[in-house]
């Protein structure tokens, strides 16, 4: 594996603040508030790739795993990680991931992108449900009505939003990686 360069930790630490920024704001809807974290990630996918914005998302996810209020409803701590919404937390992970694989795969095609970043939301909907049937004892049908349909549109909204904004921001930087 090769090293990071200066460039690419200052990007993803740059990356990694904004996420602690945008992180803790939320609308709430529902027990479960909208947030666009997922939309910083993405965006985040598209403009400095996989391997930077894994880094970034890990890096965010342990600032709140040690207590910094930079999760959503400005929380932060083992208890939001270990509670019934922190399998969605930790599937944030999984965006850079198999987003960044299918645009490497495909080149940058922003539509293969977009399938892939709408895959990894799907893979973080599964993991973040999964864990909290789990943590609630709760079954599919409440569980998928309470953390997953009512954000399905957002989610969606996000996605070609970041496909959109990441493209002409890269176009304009034109990012190297």
């Amino acid at each position: 594996m090769n090293k990071l360069t200066p460039k690419e930790m200052t990007i993803a630490a740059l990356s990694t603040a904004i996420m602690c920024i945008v992180g803790p704001l939320t609308i709430p809807i529902g027990p479960v508030p909208v947030t666009l974290i997922n939309f910083i990630i993405c965006l985040t996918v598209i403009v400095i790739g996989a391997r930077s914005a894994t880094i970034s998302v890990a890096i965010y996810l342990l600032i709140g795993l040690i207590g910094l209020p930079v999760f959503s409803g400005f929380s932060g701590g083992l208890a939001k990680l270990a509670g019934p919404t922190g399998g969605y937390l930790i599937g944030y992970l999984f965006i850079p991931v198999i987003g960044g694989i299918f645009m490497k795969i495909f080149k940058e095609k922003y539509i293969f992108t977009g399938l892939g970043l709408i895959l990894a939301t799907a893979v973080l909907y599964f993991f973040g449900t999964l864990w909290f049937i789990i943590m609630m004892k709760c079954d599919v049908a409440y569980a998928l009505t309470i953390c997953v349909l009512p954000f399905i549109p957002f989610d969606l909204i996000k996605i070609v939003l970041a496909i959109i904004v990441g493209s002409a921001i890269k176009k304009a930087l034109k990012f190297q990686r």
